[in-house]
């Protein structure tokens, strides 16, 4: 009758199981599809938050750091003008200092240099105060921001009991009104109700976890899945375009995908989307079948680092034309700006959605993945994690897919 202690279960879980639960969870799910249960060919994705094991109320702000250094360091610009008017003779050989750049090293030297400059000079009490408060206080300070803004990398905040957690806004919480929490955003993939795939990320946005995901699928499988269906949170052109290099066929949604179905929309002239394009010639066509040339072109590198870019057209001339009014409200000729790659991936989209086979995975995605996450979440009381870091959680869940899909199919 003996039983295992907290301590044997935690090693197990967080040593033994750290580097071979994604291996585990894949054998489940190939022995799942041996018997003929399941097929890794269509899959169905979609992502929740899960509450952190974290102090709710101890977090940093990228923005708040980024305040703190710009005002120390437009103070110790202050501060290093003042000084060179008062001692032009002692500093005039001193290099000058890049502001916007400093470091804690070179913070600390510089306040020195302030220091000895203002020595023995007629200055006021309260810039002595600063100095002295600045020596103290601003290189130790400056460290400090550098080190979170290493723990940061790309987010935006972090909890300081969990610095792996990012602050999202979760649709419930303890005063259900979706304050913001520490989380991590756990994204699935499903066939017939089964976890197939699942990944853990720090990214407040579903859009940017598609790739990392599915990247992790062809290391699991060695295959990738021959159609993806997600709704319009994954939609975006990068996104778009990496599941046609990929030859995925995507049934996924976009913004405003549900809105342009309505005939207001459809109509709506004043939409450069509405206006015809041809490919052959490179331009457009504005409502009254003028020809739109295109003036000049952009690019633009996202956050993501994925590059983007864009044409405008212009019209030649609008002056006088009957549908001036509803079309374009602004003086001179009408200009619009095109994103061309986005706009024909956009179409292949749309064109896979409303076929008869994307009618059919449209209407089996709410059914097939969100109700997982209901069973989860809701039947087994599953709402907040154990363990704390990425690394640990991602254990917690991986045991949590593999026992969902062994009492799924016992059930």
């Amino acid at each position: 009758m003996q039983k295992p202690d907290h301590n044997t279960i935690n090693r197990f879980r967080s040593d033994r199981l750290n580097h071979v639960i994604k291996e585990v969870f894949s054998q489940v799910v190939l022995l799942l599809v041996d018997q003929g249960v399941i097929s890794l060919k269509e899959i169905y994705q979609d992502g929740t938050k899960i509450e952190a094991n974290a102090n709710r109320y101890t977090f940093v702000w990228g923005k708040a750091i980024n305040y703190n250094k710009k005002r120390i360091e437009e103070q110790l610009k202050e501060l290093w003008e003042y000084s060179q008017e008062v001692s032009k003779e002692e500093l005039k050989d001193r290099a000058p200092v890049e502001f916007g750049q400093i470091e804690s090293g070179k913070l600390s030297e510089t306040i020195e240099q302030i220091d000895q400059a203002l020595k023995g000079k007629k200055v006021p009490e309260r810039i002595k105060k600063k100095v002295r408060y600045a020596k103290k206080n601003w290189p130790e300070k400056i460290k400090r921001y550098q080190d979170q803004q290493k723990t940061l990398g790309k987010r935006n905040s972090y909890s300081k009991t969990d610095p792996d957690a990012t602050f999202m806004r979760m649709k419930e919480d303890h005063y259900t009104n979706g304050q913001l929490k520490p989380a991590y955003n756990w994204q699935i993939s499903t066939t017939e109700q089964f976890i197939v795939n699942y990944s853990v990320h720090q990214n407040l946005s579903d859009t940017k976890t598609l790739e990392p995901h599915l990247e992790q699928f062809k290391a699991l499988y060695n295959q990738m899945p021959e159609v993806l269906t997600a709704d319009a949170g994954y939609g975006s052109e990068q996104n778009y375009d990496y599941l046609e290099q990929q030859q995925i066929k995507n049934f996924v949604k976009y913004n405003y995908f549900q809105k342009e179905q309505s005939k207001v929309i459809k109509q709506d002239i004043s939409r450069p989307d509405n206006l015809y394009y041809n490919e052959e010639k490179d331009c457009l066509y504005c409502p009254m079948g003028q020809q739109m040339n295109k003036i000049s072109e952009r690019t633009r590198l996202n956050e993501n680092g994925f590059w983007q870019s864009y044409s405008h057209y212009q019209a030649q001339n609008c002056h006088g034309c009957p549908l001036k009014g509803p079309c374009y409200k602004g003086k001179g000729n009408r200009i619009v700006e095109i994103n061309n790659k986005l706009r024909r991936l956009k179409k292949q989209a749309r064109e896979n959605l409303m076929s008869d086979e994307g009618l059919r995975h449209r209407r089996k995605r709410p059914i097939d993945v969100e109700p997982v996450f209901g069973m989860i979440k809701h039947n087994r009381g599953f709402n907040r994690f154990r363990l704390r870091g990425l690394e640990k959680v991602s254990i917690e869940l991986g045991l949590l897919s593999i026992a969902h899909n062994i009492a799924k199919l016992a059930a």
